[in-house]
């Protein structure tokens, strides 16, 4: 089929509403895309365990997940990138003298390196995802992680920017940012696929809506924005759709054209 497009789309925000609920009318979409004999996957912030039952429900098996650090293709790996150990020990003795708890996160589980927080308590229940880690402060020292999270409140990552040259921090929750390797973006694990696939850049498409989906957004041919995102983000997409909410999933496809 020579008119095959590869759709990208983020999770929380996008293809869920705030409630983390998948609209009927984003889950015929994303079907009626599939039928047609395109390419649909997923790019999000979240650990490949975080959304294993909604690749289920949309039977989708293609992903970029931890902002491009881990990228799965069919089902098999073809990308990784990992953070640099020895400078995670150190941001985790300076966040401990902080009191600013962390979570371990491979492609498997996440552990936290303290019993208990609140930091930690409000916003990894604000994701609804059903998981929550387990006290395990020596999780990192021998496996790849893809992702820590470093909880403190806004503007206090400042100190950690200044210091950890080798991470982005992208905040996500007012008392959470997601520690990343430099450089890493869901764009680059989006080219990964495309490279692997041979799609050219006027059969990309991605739909997202938080700062996390920016260079996706940027770099992707047919960028739409959510009706829910920010002005900022709405701003570098070529297309704005409704809110996730008001159907914006099947309004955006139909706007482009794929439905």
């Amino acid at each position: 089929m020579t008119d095959r497009n590869v759709i990208f789309f983020d999770i929380d925000g996008t293809l869920l509403t705030e409630d983390k609920e998948l609209p009927s009318s984003t889950k015929e979409a994303i079907f009626n895309l599939k039928k047609a004999g395109h390419e649909v996957a997923i790019a999000t912030g979240r650990a490949p365990f975080m959304f294993a039952d909604l690749r289920k429900e949309l039977d989708i098996h293609t992903y970029v997940s931890y902002n491009g650090q881990y990228v799965v293709l069919n089902g098999e790996v073809i990308y990784t990138n990992a953070l640099n150990l020895s400078s995670l020990g150190r941001l985790t003795e300076a966040a401990l003298e902080n009191d600013h708890p962390v979570v371990y996160m491979d492609h498997e589980d996440m552990k936290a390196n303290v019993p208990e927080h609140s930091y930690i308590t409000e916003s990894i229940n604000s994701l609804k995802v059903g998981h929550f880690p387990t006290h395990n402060p020596d999780y990192y020292k021998d496996r790849a992680m893809y992702q820590t999270l470093l909880f403190c409140p806004e503007g206090e990552e400042k100190q950690y920017e200044r210091e950890f040259k080798d991470f982005d921090f992208v905040r996500w929750h007012p008392v959470s940012v997601d520690v990343l390797p430099a450089g890493g973006s869901k764009a680059i694990g989006i080219e990964k696929i495309v490279k692997k696939l041979g799609f050219p850049k006027e059969r990309q498409y991605a739909f997202g809506d938080g700062l996390n989906d920016r260079e996706m957004l940027t770099t992707i041919y047919h960028s739409v924005a959510m009706g829910n995102a920010s002005d900022e983000i709405k701003s570098v997409a070529k297309h704005v759709t409704k809110s996730v909410e008001q159907d914006g999933i099947y309004h955006g496809l139909k706007m482009i054209g794929l439905l």
